[in-house]
């Protein structure tokens, strides 16, 4: 079975999905960072596809940076400044040939996430 990566993301403040956020995926190799592709929500708060399809799908260490505050101000959940929430990083390692599912839950001052299915 090839490895892939996807993500959810849900606005629990709103009880919607999280249309229109922007979500970044880095690479980690020891100190160094590098982008492999950015991608927005759509309307079901996923990604139209996979944020890590399998044919560049390598195990390692991997981070999600989500855009929060730039959606929590589309979608006018505004708080004082500076905002509690702007970038969500999420560092998690794939050490298998399999699917990868990390969602986000999402509020303008908390969020969770889990290894999904």
């Amino acid at each position: 079975m090839a490895g892939y990566l996807t993500t959810h993301v849900l606005d629990t403040a709103r009880g919607c999905p999280a249309a229109g956020l922007r979500i970044d995926l880095y690479r980690i190799d020891g100190d160094k960072r590098a982008l492999v592709r950015s991608l927005v929500t759509n309307e079901d708060g996923r990604t139209d596809e996979q944020i890590l399809p399998a044919a560049e799908f390598k195990t390692g260490t991997y981070e999600l940076l989500f855009h929060a505050g730039a959606y929590l101000d589309a979608t006018e959940q505004f708080g004082d400044e500076p905002k509690f929430l702007d970038l969500i990083p999420l560092r998690f390692g794939m050490a298998q040939q399999a699917h990868y599912h990390v969602p986000l839950l999402l509020s303008p001052y908390g969020y969770s996430t889990y290894r999904g299915s």
